[in-house]
């Protein structure tokens, strides 16, 4: 029985990646984006079990909204991902003004259709537990407070601050035009991976555990 299509962003990301599979497996069809400039190549999603027969692959530009259309067109449900940049190359401003329009179009686009039910967001904890009160218990009214996240200056600050501003203005675009939306605060994430390259997040848990001070030197390290 075909149990409809669903969009996920960000395709050859780490968890994005290990979504499409187990839609593919759960008998779902799967439109998925890669960054026309930046991604890898998807060759490995393609491999997946049933990918040949429902997955389709888009190349977007995160800069032009428009571009994710094609992908959203006639889908039941997006995930929406989000890169994760530790090593904060752009400026912060920069950053967070070019994530916050890309989240924007994107609902645009699912506002625009008329078959998406239900969108969600992949957010991060980072989004909710940085707090000078320090709570122990955070809910849907918890948020970070940026002024203490830039004290504190952890690593990926710049990740953190734009999540917490990203998924405000998403949450308001979604209440004020109806949206049904969902945002996932996950914590650090961890474990097999589908794509050919280690994935930034597992190299940083590695070097945690391994007691190496940096990525970079953990990468030196395999070699």
């Amino acid at each position: 029985m075909e149990k409809g299509t669903v969009c996920v962003t960000g395709g050859t990301g780490y968890v994005a990646s290990w979504l499409i599979m187990k839609l593919l497996q759960s008998g779902y069809s799967v439109n998925t984006t890669i960054n026309y400039n930046l991604d890898p190549g998807a060759s490995f999603l393609e491999k997946l079990p049933n990918a040949s027969q429902k997955l389709k692959i888009f190349r977007t530009n995160p800069e032009e909204p428009e571009s994710f259309h094609p992908a959203i067109e006639g889908c039941n449900g997006v995930i929406i991902g989000h890169s994760v940049d530790f090593e904060d190359k752009n400026d912060e401003e920069t950053k967070i003004q070019r994530s916050i329009t890309g989240i924007l179009g994107i609902l645009k686009a699912c506002l625009d259709s008329t078959t998406i039910k239900r969108v969600i967001y992949t957010s991060t904890d980072g989004a909710v537990i940085y707090n000078e009160k320090g709570p122990d218990v955070v809910d849907e009214s918890s948020w970070s407070d940026i002024d203490f996240l830039k004290k504190l200056n952890p690593l990926g600050v710049a990740y953190s601050i734009s999540k917490t501003l990203i998924e405000k203005e998403a949450q308001n675009f979604a209440e004020k035009y109806g949206l049904d939306l969902v945002c996932v605060n996950h914590a650090w994430v961890f474990g097999p991976f589908i794509a050919p390259q280690c994935p930034i997040i597992v190299l940083q848990n590695m070097a945690m555990i391994l007691g190496i001070s940096s990525t970079i030197s953990l990468l030196f390290s395999f070699n």
